[in-house]
């Protein structure tokens, strides 16, 4: 079984914003694969289940604020008993790469990203699987404020052809890995 989790934060308000970029990333997965819908479980998150070459892939959608939503995945890993270091993506932003750069590692400091800290800290450990796309920082902003602000329509339109294709390819080699 995997486990991919996303990292947003909830409400209208913060649809189509930085920190925010792997949800507008659920619609191209859940079409590309074919997911079920989302359910309510009886955690903080929404699941989607759906089977790839005979394993069980779960998407995670967690209910609680990017900043806390590791408490929502302990509680998940704990459920379903899960190897921290092998069931889980995580998939988050990062502002300290170019436009249109996704990475995948297996094991990577948090930089700046405090819901990574919170992770890293909660399992003692910095080995579990991420992949982070751009979210470049504008330096005339602070990072708060840049994370929540809007995509441009230009960043939106090359994010949807151009990037979550890219970002399918590599989670989808993940998996079958």
């Amino acid at each position: 079984m995997k486990i991919i989790i996303w990292l947003w934060n909830p409400g209208i308000e913060y649809a189509n914003t930085r920190h925010n970029v792997w949800f507008l990333f659920l619609d191209y997965l859940r079409s590309a694969w074919g997911f079920e819908d989302f359910k309510d479980s009886k955690f903080r998150w929404l699941v989607s289940e759906w089977t790839f070459n005979g394993e069980k892939i779960i998407l995670l959608k967690p209910l609680t604020f990017m900043n806390l939503s590791w408490e929502s995945v302990a509680s998940m890993i704990n459920f379903y008993k899960l190897d921290f270091k092998s069931d889980i993506i995580v998939i988050f932003d990062d502002m300290s790469m170019d436009f249109g750069k996704i990475r995948f590692r297996s094991e990577w400091s948090a930089g700046w990203h405090n819901w990574i800290k919170s992770l890293i800290k909660s399992f003692w450990s910095e080995t579990f699987s991420r992949i982070k796309i751009w979210v470049w920082q504008d330096k005339k902003y602070n990072a708060s404020d840049w994370v929540l602000s809007k995509f441009s329509k230009e960043e939106l339109d090359n994010i949807k052809t151009e990037i979550f294709s890219q970002a399918l390819d590599l989670l989808e080699n993940k998996i079958i890995s």
